[in-house]
């Protein structure tokens, strides 16, 4: 078995790993980068729609041009390690590190004085949203059905209806009305859409492609291949009413949420955020194990590339820190108060300023976002509209956190 001494191991060469690992290359650390694809760029590369960049890069990009641009940022010293999987964090006597399996150059123990999770993000399947009826083929995630086209070039159907209204859901029905299919709708159980609402008009509006809101796919039918599905209303409550009607189709696309993929992290005992089903992290974005990171999709599911891409930043200045010794003042712990589902990191550093960022729980025109220690607002904004499939950003100076450093914070949207 092969040993490998590094300053920092990066876990994933998706867009968050490689900004976190060209910033550190940058700072002068010995940086090695594993990843389980052969090639660079992670999920950006099979998203050819445009879109991303414009808050990190000044401009419209699609996901290859966003993945080749970070790609070529990254510097010459920086060791790669494409077609590589991780099976497991290690520390012990050798310090931190990972055992890592890979076709071309076997085992290699990588031993390192940093981690930084960026596994990235999986989709949830039809297992857990428990759809009834038969098990035919032309069942498939909506990204799977997005690498199918777009990188292997297969159609998966002709006749389409997907349930969930994220934006790889929207994004997937546009795609199939381009190479022809005939996309019958899109059915999503909450009453409003969990797509950005740019996806929501360029991909379903434009295209005449119906939004069943309310409703869920109450059963799958076909032996061989799907048949047709059972479309249900629910109320409120989630009770099914009635209502129902039946869509013939060939192929049914789930798009029904993204899960952060923690199992490295599980295994290796680093506490989780139920909120988030990332790990918990402090100001710094370090785990509960000492120098370990997280950043990107693995921590919490973001909107934009953009926004994963200025966390890894962030991570990095925290790997930084941490290895010249550097330690965060002691502020207190961020809390999720009304109306919002979750803040991250869940602690805060009163030494610089801080940047959150949080989930709403609802859809609302002209609300107010509210950052209070005890009675005392220090930060608000009015926000002109908030839902949950867009998050929320709120910095915070240094001047206004050493005023309240010890007090436990709560983010609330009014």
């Amino acid at each position: 078995m092969k040993i490998r001494r590094i300053d920092v191991l990066v876990i994933g060469a998706g867009a968050s790993g490689l900004t976190s690992a060209i910033k550190l290359a940058e700072m002068g650390y010995e940086v090695s980068v594993v990843e389980r694809e052969n090639t660079l760029g992670g999920i950006l590369n099979q998203c050819i729609h445009s879109g991303f960049g414009l808050h990190y890069f000044n401009e419209e990009l699609t996901g290859p041009e966003f993945a080749d641009r970070l790609i070529g940022l990254l510097p010459d010293a920086l060791y790669l390690a494409p077609n590589a999987t991780v099976d497991r964090l290690i520390d012990d006597e050798n310090g931190l590190g990972a055992l890592v399996f890979s076709p071309e150059s076997g085992i290699t123990r990588y031993s390192s004085r940093a981690i930084v999770l960026a596994m990235g993000c999986r989709e949830r399947n039809r297992g857990n949203i428990h759809i009834p009826g038969s098990r035919p083929s032309g069942v498939y995630t909506a990204g799977l059905a997005q690498r199918l086209v777009n990188i292997e070039g297969y159609i998966p159907g002709k006749d389409v209806v997907i349930v969930g209204s994220g934006d790889i859901g929207l994004i997937m029905a546009r795609r199939m009305s381009w190479v022809g299919a005939k996309v019958h709708c899109v059915v999503e159980i909450q009453p409003y859409p969990s797509g950005l609402t740019r996806n929501i008009v360029q991909c379903l509006n434009d295209f005449n492609i119906p939004l069943h809101l309310s409703h869920v796919v109450t059963k799958i039918n076909g032996n061989d291949r799907v048949q047709s599905v059972e479309i249900s209303p629910v109320s409120r409550e989630k009770e099914r009413g009635p209502g129902s009607f039946t869509v013939e189709c060939d192929t049914l696309l789930l798009s029904v949420g993204l899960v952060p993929e923690n199992e490295l992290t599980r295994k290796f005992g680093i506490a989780m955020n139920h909120e988030t089903s990332g790990p918990k992290v402090d100001s710094r974005l370090m785990t509960s194990k000492p120098g370990v990171f997280a950043c990107g999709n693995v921590l919490h599911v973001h909107d934009l590339v953009d926004y994963a891409c200025e966390e890894a930043e962030r991570c990095a200045k925290g790997v930084d820190e941490f290895l010249r010794g550097v330690a965060p003042e002691t502020g207190g712990p961020v809390v999720s108060g009304a109306n919002v589902r979750y803040v991250v990191p869940g602690a805060y550093n009163p030494g610089s300023d801080n940047r959150f960022y949080l989930r709403p729980m609802i859809v609302k025109n002209k609300s107010r976002l509210s950052v209070r220690a005890g009675e005392v607002e220090i930060y608000g904004k009015n926000l002109p509209h908030v839902q949950p499939s867009e998050m929320v950003e709120a910095t915070l100076s240094k001047d206004a956190l050493k005023a309240c450093s010890g007090q436990t914070l709560e983010v609330r949207i009014e």
